[in-house]
């Protein structure tokens, strides 16, 4: 049996949640420090900030339905980067940014080639992502490095990607494909997707599908969704609102419905199924497995314990509300 798993090790450097950490991931010489911008004074005294590093400045979502700020940089010497970014915004500095996040070399070996390079590929990711606003101003373009270099960093490279989401930054996080997985070849082992869902509300005209792909439900483009929320307001009116705004979900030529503009990961079924129905809404009820009355609860369940799903109350299942 094959064995991806790794070792992380995250140390609290005062003790607190919310304050300094580090982390590492055994076997790699990367270091990755990150804290709350409050704590500043204190992040600017650690030894590893005077190193060769490449850093993340994280904001909160400004209501785009993009998703969270971020400002990706490289510097020779992160103290006197971030003391920088610390200036008021008409002295230079950036206003925005409420979160840092910085990667060093634990043998210090990264050299200004290296974080060029790596700087450069981490806008490109983090463009074709798409789960963030990018706020950097250029898109450098860095390949001058020997092509071993180039390998080493780029699983420098993929360490990032894994631990970063670890302390809660995901705008690395490649987008679910659900085509990837229906177009993959017979031999391919897929771990971590669910069969298609349909998650149809008949009373309004609206037909949507959805797949549950690493943890995330992605609801397919071309899924339609209610024109505007009919419901109470929640904290999904505000993802509702958001993404109509951001153009994920468009009005459609007839302007009776929403449309998916392209496929939208979810971090829940009951987001999903609430900005499908416009209003609160149960996902486990909602969505069906395609072609069967089986509900996602039910469906769930039974990857848990074969056999033990139970069956929906007829009222509320299929997303009829």
């Amino acid at each position: 049996m094959t064995m991806n798993g790794r070792t992380l090790k995250i140390f609290l450097v005062d003790g607190a949640p919310n304050g300094l950490l580090t982390a590492e991931i055994m076997n790699w010489t990367g270091h990755v420090i990150t804290g709350p911008r409050t704590r500043l004074a204190e992040l600017v005294q650690r030894p590893e900030i005077k190193r060769t590093a490449v850093y993340f400045l994280v904001g909160p979502d400004q209501g785009t339905g993009i998703g969270t700020q971020v400002y990706i940089g490289e510097t020779d010497d992160g103290a006197q980067r971030l003391a920088s970014h610390n200036r008021p915004e008409d002295k230079g500095g950036k206003d925005f940014w409420e979160r840092v996040c910085i990667v060093t070399s634990k043998d210090a070996n990264l050299t200004k080639g290296h974080i060029k390079y790596l700087e450069s590929r981490l806008i490109t990711i983090a463009k074709e992502a798409g789960r963030c606003a990018l706020l950097n101003g250029t898109d450098p373009e860095y390949a001058n490095l020997p092509e071993a270099d180039r390998s080493d960093m780029e699983f420098f490279l993929d360490q990032i990607r894994t631990l970063l989401p670890v302390l809660g930054f995901d705008f690395l996080r490649a987008r679910p494909n659900p085509a990837a997985v229906t177009t993959a070849a017979p031999t391919t082992t897929i771990t971590n997707v669910s069969p298609v869902f349909n998650g149809n509300v008949a009373k309004h005209g609206v037909t949507a599908r959805g797949q549950e792909i690493d943890g995330e439900f992605v609801v397919f483009k071309g899924s339609k969704a209610r024109r505007h929320w009919e419901g109470v307001e929640t904290n999904y009116t505000k993802l509702f609102n958001d993404l109509v705004k951001s153009g994920v979900l468009h009005p459609t030529a007839d302007d009776k419905h929403n449309e998916f503009t392209q496929d939208y990961p979810f971090s829940s079924v009951s987001a999903a199924a609430a900005v499908v129905s416009g209003r609160n809404a149960n996902g486990r009820l909602h969505w069906l497995v395609e072609g069967t009355d089986k509900t996602y609860g039910q469906w769930a369940a039974e990857q848990v314990i074969p056999g033990a799903a139970v069956t929906a109350p007829a009222s509320t299942a299929g997303g009829e509300i």
